[in-house]
């Protein structure tokens, strides 16, 4: 198991670099092509769109092809899609947002796949946390290491090393595919029909309908504070050496706390209640981001993002462990997919609705207020009283998860 939580955990630290790299970058290329910030906005609701389409139809490839192929796949395509960035006109943009969006969103279900398999059920909140801390580990070396190859290479530069890095470690995973490939069923075909049967298999069971509506509020909020928040420190006066630094500070905070999380969930508190309080925390810590102002001292600035990291980026591991519990043995990639498909929604729909907002008012306010009325609606629906789920069949719930309900 630990090889496969270590093997997994670098590939989502890779993916987590590439996902978070047009964002770091996004001053300079701001500067350089004389853009509106809005298009930030439009590049991640691509990416989302692009990963949409990803997660629903990767199912039938994970099983036909086993979960570490797949996981090195999705590693090809980012570095491929930080490959066309370089290109620096809007045709390289939008096959970056195409090519790595999918290659990204491919990454979590591959990983799913494979550690649902070696995990024990009692363990699983935890182990997925441990493997969820990649994603800011990821967004951490981005935020200090991509400043520093764009001041040494030039933006473009940046985006061909890290492109090239995420090509050697998908070489580098070969070695382990026979292991952990053993359960790939080589008959399975992909159909058209599967983006539908990915869905349905969501939309089918209450469980897993709420851990999708859930995804979609908190995915939509990342996506922004990825996206955004070096550009918006920017544009209250910050420098990009300084924005990237407090960036990966904040984002360090995800590491220890979705540890945290993941622990709770197995051994004290039942999921859903560690997600309202997710929910909860990320609403105020969102809406009190919007009324920052060049004038606030950055030690306050730093605390409210660091609730913002805590709560907006520390969610998946509880979230996704619960997801491949609740999963039909052997489709945990599919099911992991089709619940994050919803993330995926939330992850287009937020960054575009924020570039309206602030093409429309000018501000940023306004677009991280009402960012935080999606996790304020789910925190509240799952604080209310369920009735109790009977467990018929499946592994065995941890004492925290019996009678949990979404």
């Amino acid at each position: 198991m630990l090889t496969a939580l270590a093997a997994m955990f670098l590939q989502q630290t890779f993916a987590s670099i590439g996902k978070v790299f047009p964002a770091v970058i996004a001053p300079l290329v701001i500067a350089e092509l004389h853009a509106d910030p809005a298009w930030v906005g439009v590049y991640y609701g691509i990416s989302a769109a692009a990963s949409l389409f990803a997660q629903m139809g990767c199912g039938s490839f994970i099983v036909r092809y086993g979960a570490l192929r797949m996981s090195q796949v999705a590693l090809v395509l980012l570095g491929g899609g930080m490959a066309a960035a370089a290109e620096g006109g809007l045709p390289g943009f939008g096959a970056s947002a195409i090519i790595g969006g999918g290659g990204a969103a491919v990454s979590t279900p591959t990983s799913s796949h494979l550690l649902g398999r070696v995990s024990p059920p009692r363990l699983a909140a935890l182990v997925f946390s441990i493997k969820q801390t990649a994603v800011p580990a990821g967004v951490l070396i981005a935020g200090f290491l991509v400043p520093a190859l764009a001041a040494a290479l030039g933006w473009r530069g940046a985006a061909l090393t890290a492109a090239m890095a995420c090509v050697a470690f998908a070489a580098m995973l070969q070695p382990l595919r026979a292991r952990f490939d053993d359960d790939r069923v080589t008959s399975r075909r992909f159909r058209l029909g599967d983006f539908r049967a990915t869905i349905v298999s969501v939309l089918q069971t209450p469980d897993l309908r709420g851990l999708s509506l859930a995804c979609f509020a908190f995915n939509g909020v990342q996506s922004v504070f990825t996206a955004y928040f070096v550009t918006y420190l920017v544009a209250l006066g910050y420098d990009l050496a300084t924005a990237g630094f407090l960036f990966s500070v904040v984002v360090a905070v995800a590491v220890p706390c979705r540890v945290l999380w993941g622990w709770l969930g197995s051994f004290y508190f039942a999921p859903r209640l560690v997600m309202a309080g997710l929910a909860l925390g990320m609403a105020g810590s969102v809406a009190l981001s919007g009324l920052f102002s060049g004038a606030w001292p950055m030690a306050v600035i730093g605390l409210v993002s660091a609730g913002l990291s805590a709560t907006a980026m520390s969610w998946h591991g509880i979230l996704l462990s619960e997801t491949a519990r609740l999963a039909p043995a052997g489709n945990a990639g599919a099911v992991t997919g089709g619940v994050l498909s919803f993330g995926q929604i939330g992850a287009l729909l937020g960054p575009f609705a924020f570039a309206l907002l602030l093409r429309a008012t000018g501000g940023f306010g306004a677009g991280w207020v009402l960012c935080a009325a999606p996790p304020l609606w789910l925190g509240i629906t799952l604080l209310r009283p369920r009735a109790p789920v009977e467990q018929t069949e499946g592994p065995a719930k941890s004492p925290a998860r019996v009678g949990t309900s979404y």
